[in-house]
């Protein structure tokens, strides 16, 4: 697991999103390229500028990055289309990353991209039959994560229902965002019932959407004239996937703890300097037990943490997923975990607008894709 650290510097120098939505008759092409244009345009960039491509999505099929950047222009650019499930974005702005840190590219772009598909998962078609078909759906996954803490730690059906309304909360002031609407929490206890103790407003539905971030060399920053006090410096960029543990039920939460603790030591920082969290919560459950495995808080205090607001924008501690999270931003997979870098990079910027973090200086991105990869990003503004 590398963090770039021993290779050259690597900047985010422009962004771009389309909102995240219900699915629509939009081909996919309008929204990746709506995101890329904008992304462009934040940088100050042409886009022959850019000579590497990595296209990050789970749902539309084969070669649909050649396909849609085919309509911006040809290039000959080098593109890659990467698939990892909700870490599709995260693993994609991770490539482009790595290219120009190890100076093959001096710019690339990551864009995820996704359309409500029928992308099916190979964990079906491994030929082993399933002895309790009804575990693998995710809902029910998460269910018993929640009660698992439940009965560990104490955890209330009320705690998991302030994941939600915080986020709702936060997503209402993000123009990106798939859901703009505020929640209380006897709305979301009080929504659909679906597994155990989450309710539908407790769990993330799908959408379509892109996300759009461009890197770049520090050379060519300077070549290009790009505004450096913009450019957000990646300090570290992970990627691993499950271990074998003695309580199968524990390999998620050790997975995101072990790749959480390896972006932060290779960035060479420490939770407590991180400000802002963005992390995977298709789930209420998730966020919780996530920013606790983080190192966030101690195992089982993230509950008590959330009620005195310390997860808040502006709540004296670190604000876990300001852009409003997978619950309230939405969950297109392809653009997810480049959205999340989006949400950092405009944080760190102080250019988020009605949902700003005050003095937010480091972050984290941090990504799971199926419950057998992780991905971790460390951010820094100068």
């Amino acid at each position: 697991m590398s963090g770039l650290a021993s290779m050259r510097p690597v900047r985010v120098v422009g962004i771009g999103m389309h909102p995240y939505q219900f699915p629509t008759e939009t081909p996919y092409v309008t929204l990746g390229l709506t995101a890329l244009r904008q992304a462009l345009g934040d940088a100050g960039l042409s886009w022959p500028d850019v000579t590497f491509a990595a296209i990050g999505t789970g749902a539309i099929g084969m070669a649909a990055g050649r396909v849609m950047l085919r309509h911006i222009g040809s290039t000959g650019l080098e593109v890659m289309q990467i698939e990892n499930a909700s870490a599709s974005g995260s693993s994609a702005f991770r490539s482009a990353c790595l290219m120009v840190a190890s100076g093959q590219h001096e710019i690339a772009l990551a864009l995820g991209v996704d359309k409500f598909g029928t992308a099916q998962r190979a964990a079906h078609k491994d030929g082993i039959p399933r002895l309790t078909p009804a575990a693998e759906i995710p809902a029910v996954k998460f269910a018993l994560m929640a009660r698992a803490w439940r009965d560990r730690y104490g955890l209330t059906r009320e705690d998991m229902a302030r994941v939600a309304v915080k986020n709702h909360g936060n997503a209402a002031r993000n123009p990106y965002a798939q859901f703009r609407k505020p929640r209380t929490l006897e709305q979301v206890l009080n929504s659909n019932p679906v597994a155990g103790d989450l309710t539908s407003l407790q769990c993330t539905p799908r959408g379509e959407g892109a996300a759009a971030v461009i890197v770049a060399s520090e050379e060519a920053i300077r070549r290009h004239g790009l505004d450096r006090g913009r450019a957000i410096r990646v300090l570290s960029s992970v990627s691993s996937s499950e271990h074998a543990v003695a309580d199968e039920g524990w390999s998620l939460v050790e997975m995101v703890q072990r790749s959480g603790l390896s972006a932060l030591a290779a960035a060479g920082v420490g939770m407590e300097e991180i400000d802002i969290i963005e992390l995977h919560d298709a789930f209420t459950i998730e966020e919780i037990v996530y920013a606790e495995a983080l190192g966030l808080c101690p195992l089982g205090e993230g509950a008590a943490q959330l009620r005195e607001g310390k997860w808040d924008i502006g709540g004296g501690g670190c604000a876990v997923n300001p852009s409003g999270g997978l619950l309230g931003m939405g969950h297109p997979i392809g653009p997810t975990g480049a959205g999340q870098v989006a949400e950092i990079v405009r944080q760190l910027r102080g250019e988020a607008e009605g949902r700003q973090h005050p003095g937010a200086r480091t972050a984290l991105a941090h990504m799971i894709g199926l419950g057998s990869v992780a991905v971790g990003h460390v951010l820094q503004r100068d």
